[in-house]
């Protein structure tokens, strides 16, 4: 039996999975067994060709697609081609998105791009749009113990440069991810 079994599914579009921190805080919490990340080719596509724009260096969006494709080998999600023609989100190009929710039977799909996943459109498929700080603060203040051990070893994990408490805070916060940080504040002794 997985270590998921119990968790939900979370769809991660590849717009929370570019930038680092997101996507090490998304990854460390699922790599705990705090939910069932999925994704596609299409948006590890996107992802790699994201982390290459961010950093400059087309080598680093192809090294951290491996680490995530060897890391989470159960997530790609295939066959959901079959639902893309049959769905109307305002950009046709986020259908792909929406398909491979479908596809994996995930609760949500997490995404800054939530004007793109109108609810109207997500809830004939029993699926919500979420953004990365609304998920990320869920899933903290759903199993604080575990979620805040997943994070203090990921911060552990930053070596160049290294990230302190503070440094971790402050950067969430920089980010957007203000009730991660928030939260990050209330347990800053754990971190």
């Amino acid at each position: 039996m997985s270590r998921y079994a119990d968790r939900f599914t979370a769809l991660l579009d590849a717009c929370v999975l570019g930038g680092a921190l997101r996507r090490n805080i998304l990854l460390s919490l699922a790599e705990a067994g705090l939910f069932r990340p999925r994704w596609s080719a299409r948006i590890l596509d996107e992802t790699q060709k994201a982390i290459s724009e961010i950093t400059k260096g087309a080598t680093d969006g192809y090294r951290q697609r491996a680490a995530i494709e060897a890391a989470f080998p159960e997530s790609l999600v295939s066959g959901y081609e079959v639902f893309e023609g049959k769905l109307d989100l305002p950009d046709p190009n986020d259908n792909h998105v929406l398909a491979a929710a479908i596809s994996t039977s995930a609760s949500v799909i997490v995404t800054d791009n939530l004007a793109d996943f109108p609810a109207d459109a997500l809830a004939p498929h029993a699926i919500d749009a979420i953004s990365a700080d609304d998920f990320i603060a869920d899933t903290i203040e759903l199993d604080p113990s575990e979620a805040i051990l997943a994070l203090r070893r990921m911060r552990e994990r930053f070596e160049n440069p290294a990230l302190d408490v503070p440094a971790l805070i402050h950067k969430s916060e920089a980010q957007g991810l203000l009730q991660v940080a928030t939260l990050m504040d209330e347990y800053k002794s754990l971190l």
